[in-house]
């Protein structure tokens, strides 16, 4: 049987009550044939997958498939590759930024996804008949929106277009927590070097407790009470107990003793060691109707190409273009994007082209 060019990818799991997605089904598709279901609940081989999985000669195809990827690099401790996200390209063809998978079955293959059994608990076995059968159109239904995405982008000339945000999702570090960077997702009402130590240190233990118990982390302790012991800095029991959300019986026993140690250690750690919060300084007033101008015109230069926004360019992006102007620094500056809007941005910024208001549309006049 000769190898196929693809395989559309699904998984199911349950995430609620652990720290790691709990794989219950992968579903299966190459271009021809029926769907396989694999069950690694019940035993099922999946050796065969491993080997698709990592063949640099089979794409593998998934709709929003971060979560789907994560999974499988905490099963193989690698990202398979090459991979295509059905979701992503769909921002290169026009359908916005987050595009739903029934939506997309409904524009390219003309049929509705039944979503009835999306919620369902995978766990359980035996699964139902109506669970087999969503699992398998999902995986169906894949193949034929690829296929056609493909065709389209490259007709378009826009495969390279999504080949930078491809070659994004195959990077392991995004599927890789590093505790001691798990602070900077918290809020804090300050950005005093020694409560953000403390926060630090906080989020730190909190991960690696969460990921030793294989638990959701907010069941240890939520945000907003790591954030309030990093604020209030109690050195013992007594001070601990009266932290707001901190369960005040914990205090004296081994988990309160744990947070102690921590505040002790984090605050132990030399000044310049502490975390800092970058100021950034607030974009200047004087160019905020540029930077109006410019979110107009990037609207009106990716609807013109059928794209997203989002994947040309960002609030940052728009921001250094109002200062810097030309810069290959800012990725829109650059390559296809500088094609979209790049050069309409700087002919924007340098008077070239201008935005007006006909027949209450705003259309662009060049000068």
């Amino acid at each position: 049987m000769p190898k196929p060019t693809f395989l559309a990818l699904d998984t199911e799991f349950l995430r609620e009550r652990t720290y790691y997605p709990q794989l219950c089904l992968v579903q299966v598709a190459a271009p021809e044939g029926e769907a396989i279901l694999l069950d690694p609940l019940s035993g099922d081989d999946m050796t065969d997958l491993e080997e698709a999985l990592f063949d640099p000669d089979v794409v593998k195809v998934f709709h929003a498939g971060r979560q789907d990827l994560e999974i499988f690099v905490k099963l193989y401790g690698r990202v398979p590759a090459p991979i295509f996200d059905t979701q992503v390209a769909a921002m290169a063809l026009g359908y916005g930024d987050s595009v739903s998978y029934a939506a997309l079955v409904a524009d390219v293959c003309k049929h509705t996804i039944d979503k009835s059994q999306q919620f369902t608990d995978w766990s359980i076995r035996p699964l139902t008949a109506e669970q087999l059968a969503y699992g398998a159109d999902d995986v169906l239904y894949l193949r034929r929106v690829y296929e056609n995405f493909r065709e389209r982008l490259d007709r378009l000339g826009r495969t390279p277009w999504i080949e930078e945000e491809m070659a994004k999702l195959s990077d392991p570090a995004i599927y890789t927590v590093i505790p001691e960077e798990a602070w900077e997702r918290i809020k804090i009402r300050t950005d005093k070097p020694q409560a953000l130590s403390v926060l630090r240190g906080l989020a730190a233990w909190r991960e690696r407790e969460a990921q030793r118990r294989d638990i959701p982390k907010g069941r240890i302790f939520k945000d907003e009470t790591l954030a309030e012991i990093a604020m209030s800095q109690p050195r013992d029991a007594k001070a601990l107990a009266r932290v707001r959300g901190f369960p005040s019986d914990l205090a004296e026993k081994p988990l309160g003793q744990n947070i102690l140690r921590v505040v002790e250690e984090s605050l132990a750690v030399p000044r310049e060691d502490m975390p800092k919060v970058e100021r950034t300084k607030p974009f200047p007033a004087d160019l905020q109707p540029a930077l109006e101008m410019l979110k107009m015109l990037l609207r009106i230069q990716c609807s013109e190409a059928g794209i997203s926004p989002r994947l040309v360019a960002d609030a940052d992006d728009l921001q250094a273009i109002a200062i810097k102007g030309d810069d290959e620094t800012i990725a829109c500056m650059t390559g296809w994007r500088r094609e979209v809007f790049g050069d309409a941005a700087l002919a924007l910024t340098s008077g070239r082209l201008a935005l007006a208001v006909k027949d209450g549309k705003i259309v662009k006049t060049h000068s």
